[in-house]
């Protein structure tokens, strides 16, 4: 195990940015960093064991209970009345360790098993994932969007032993079950009941905070994603605890760069949920409190009326997103008195689009630029310089290059395949089953390089450029 880094701190009493009185103590707080013994600079070696719930969530939990943290909440939750509610990392610390019990004890579930969950962002939603994280379980995230045939490939793909859905989704849950042999149990989150399904709001409500869990490997698997392929099924892809708990929220922290007193704000379904997950791990690993607004469908007027009413310090979002808020026409008569970092990901944005925003809010849109497989490759930090219609620069511990068909690394300026190349000294954190095997990442036998499947060019600075987007994942294109 390495010795003790520095892994995040809060700052000396929340500072004013425009935060309220969540974020305006009335008594200064004293300075306090949480370690992690195996926490380090990205690109060094990864330590043995790795448990987010335990070795970060837990951190700021016992913080507040100390009196070292300002009030900022973990979760701040909107619902689609208006009723807000302020989740304290103590308090999501509790109900992820009630929710724990209730996998464990009601659901028989254990290391390595799967549990797939089809809810839209709900505080319940984040208990589950975090009891999960708590108990060595494999967490498989779908949309409600998401159709019978799709669920039952997901299902069947994933071996899932549980899974996890609203009154909506049940039936169509149970349209399907009899073909997947490895579900045992289903849960419901609702004020109603369906027949066949345990009602997981009445479990949680008498169920004791598990006290003891798993010891997690940093190599065990966290989380499952499948792919948004235009063409041919989804691929799974299987994240680990530290790749996704820590290596990838380390990235993330350089584009988002968020203190303990900012409220994130994240949209869509980036990535195919990686980024999304990701962005409220990466908030979290910071002490940010991460901002959840109930829309059943995307609504520009309840965006700008929401930016404008709440602190809201950080927005994240896809490129779309950006476009409809101004085509709306009373854009600009809102005032975002908060805002003061936008991001945007999964697709190209226009240079127009970057233009009248600026002009507008006088704040820029910082992009950024990953898959599934991969999670967030490329980025535009506010320490950079900003090229409006840029993917940014390869963020650490990724080497991002433009090559040929024949994996020959390609002069500035030209056209060619966006690849990554994996070598030896990549972090381990970074391996996914679907990129290498481990048994040759393990041997050092051979360099890889993985394909995104799109194109692109890098500029004299290093930037990369979108020149166009092929269909979902690449494969590994051999030894080089």
């Amino acid at each position: 195990m390495l010795g003790q880094f520095q892994l995040f701190s809060l700052v000396r009493g929340c500072s004013r940015l425009g935060c309220g009185s969540c974020c305006q103590p009335k008594r200064k707080f004293a300075a306090q960093t949480v370690k992690y013994s195996g926490s380090r600079p990205i690109g060094q070696a990864v330590p043995q064991h790795f448990n987010f719930a335990k070795d970060v969530l837990d951190q700021w939990s016992q913080l507040e209970k100390d009196g070292l943290r300002g009030p900022c909440p973990a979760l701040w939750e909107v619902d689609a009345k208006g009723k807000e509610d302020k989740w304290s990392f103590e308090r999501m610390a509790c109900l992820s360790q009630k929710a724990a019990s209730i996998l464990s004890d009601t659901c028989a579930l254990g290391h390595k098993d799967r549990l797939m969950i089809i809810l839209p962002p709900t505080p319940e939603t984040y208990w589950i994932f975090l009891a999960c994280v708590r108990l060595g379980i494999t967490f498989v995230p779908g949309t409600p969007q998401l159709r019978a045939k799709e669920i039952l490939y997901r299902l069947c793909m994933s071996k899932a032993r549980c899974i996890v859905a609203n009154e909506t989704m049940a039936p169509v849950v149970d349209s399907v079950m009899s073909d997947c042999p490895s579900l045992k149990t289903k849960l419901l989150v609702s004020d109603k009941s369906y027949d066949g399904w345990l009602d997981f709001r009445e479990l949680i409500r008498v169920a004791p905070p598990k006290q003891t869990f798993m010891e997690t490997k940093s190599q065990d698997p966290m989380a499952i994603f499948f792919t948004n392929r235009t063409m041919g099924a989804p691929k799974l892809v299987e994240y680990s605890q530290y790749g996704l708990g820590m290596e990838f929220s380390q990235v993330l922290r350089q584009w988002m760069d968020l203190q303990p007193t900012d409220v994130l704000w994240s949209l869509g379904d980036i990535f195919g949920g990686t980024l999304s997950l990701s962005t409220v791990l990466g908030a979290w690993l910071q002490g940010a409190c991460v901002f959840l607004y109930h829309m059943p469908t995307f609504c520009p007027e309840t965006v700008l009326n929401a930016l404008s009413r709440f602190p809201i310090t950080t927005l994240c979002g896809k490129p779309e997103m950006y476009q409809e808020l101004l085509q709306h026409k009373h854009f600009i008569s809102y005032r975002f008195k908060s805002l003061k970092h936008c991001m945007a990901a999964g697709g190209s944005i226009s240079p127009g689009v970057i233009k009248d925003w600026k002009r507008i809010t006088n704040l820029d849109i910082y992009e950024g630029y990953g898959q599934t497989e991969t999670g967030l490759l490329c980025a535009t930090s506010k320490r950079m310089k900003l090229k409006p219609g840029s993917l940014g620069k390869p963020l650490p511990p990724y080497t991002v290059q433009i090559v040929d068909e024949n994996s020959n690394i390609l002069p500035v300026g030209e056209e060619g395949n966006i690849a990554v190349r994996i070598t030896l000294n990549q972090p381990a954190s970074v391996y996914c089953p679907h990129m290498v095997s481990w048994e040759e990442y393990a041997s050092g036998r051979s360099q890889m390089l993985y394909l995104t499947g799109d194109r692109g060019i890098m500029d004299e600075d290093g930037y990369f450029w979108l020149a166009g987007r092929a269909d979902g994942v690449a494969d590994i294109l051999g030894r080089l």
